[in-house]
């Protein structure tokens, strides 16, 4: 039933009933229903509560949920991405604390071969202001020769020296003990302590501290260069250079070295130095009518004699 009535009716119902008469005039109820009724029934259908909409109570939680899936999704994907990236960086730099340890032992092992190399280079110069100061020339008698210091075996302010014995052999046959050493204008006063005249070797002892020269313990071998100093004819400071020319140890005046650097009379008993500033031999004597022959004594043998060095 279409329904035409109109609540908005004025308080003072003026015009209830001239409104109401018209409606019962326009709207007969093809059934014949009493007009009464057909008033209560519209205003009973105007009476009827208004439709409701049911509301779901937990909607946001469902949404909610939802969201927090996808979030915590990403921030798991990101963590393990830092991970990732962190294992990455640690590994490439194992690798390269692996490479630089490759090239810093590379780089030890060149500088090692260099030093090698340096230590075998010969420098006259260098030997020769090393080895100089501990040098002096002998003066036995009328008889002058070389004698150098050795080791530390000294006690207290002395010094032990090696020479030939036949450097001293006139003032020791004839019972005398004191020479002079003499460097320039200095002048030490020294004694003989010791003769072999088997192996011509003399140790002098001197009242003063002197630098002592290191020894060499391994043999010489041909071609090995080595600095001679002495006095020969009386010149002190006399250097010479050469190499070693042959190694003789069946020498029927005992292990013998050769060389081939200059000496005269004046160098005997003088030091015969290799590159690393150590002394390998005494120069003792030089072939006659010939050129760059030389003979040392070695000075293992001089060191096993005396026990000095």
């Amino acid at each position: 039933m279409t329904t035409t009535y109109d609540p908005f009716i004025p308080a003072d119902g003026t015009d209830q009933r001239r409104y109401d008469g018209r409606r019962r005039a326009e709207e007969r109820d093809p059934w014949g229903a009493e007009p009464q009724y057909q008033q209560y029934q519209q205003f009973q259908h105007y009476q009827q509560p208004w439709p409701t909409v049911a509301v779901d109570p937990e909607p946001a939680p469902e949404r909610s949920r939802g969201r927090v899936k996808p979030v915590l999704a990403g921030l798991v994907a990101v963590l393990v991405g830092v991970a990732a990236w962190q294992a990455y960086r640690i590994e490439s730099m194992n690798t390269d604390n692996a490479a630089m340890h490759s090239v810093l032992a590379a780089e030890k092992d060149r500088t090692d071969r260099l030093e090698k190399q340096l230590a075998g280079v010969f420098d006259p110069e260098a030997v020769s202001s090393r080895v100089l100061p501990s040098v002096f020339r002998v003066r036995a008698g009328e008889f002058t020769g070389t004698a150098w210091s050795v080791g530390r075996k000294a006690a207290g302010n002395q010094s032990n020296l090696l020479t030939n014995y036949h450097v001293v052999a006139e003032v020791w046959t004839g019972g005398g003990r004191s020479v002079t050493l003499e460097r320039g204008s200095t002048k030490i006063n020294a004694t003989i302590v010791k003769v072999s005249k088997g192996k011509d070797l003399a140790l002098l002892r001197a009242n003063q501290a002197i630098a002592g020269l290191p020894t060499a313990t391994a043999q010489v071998k041909p071609g090995q260069q080595v600095v001679v100093v002495g006095a020969p004819l009386g010149l002190d400071d006399t250097v010479t250079t050469g190499v070693i020319s042959a190694y003789r140890p069946d020498d029927p005046d005992g292990p013998t070295i050769q060389f081939d650097a200059p000496i005269n009379p004046g160098n005997s008993g003088g030091p015969v130095v290799n590159a690393n500033n150590q002394v390998v031999g005494l120069a003792t004597a030089k072939a006659k009518d010939a050129e760059g022959i030389g003979l040392a004594i070695p000075v293992k043998t001089a060191c096993a004699t005396f026990d000095v060095c």
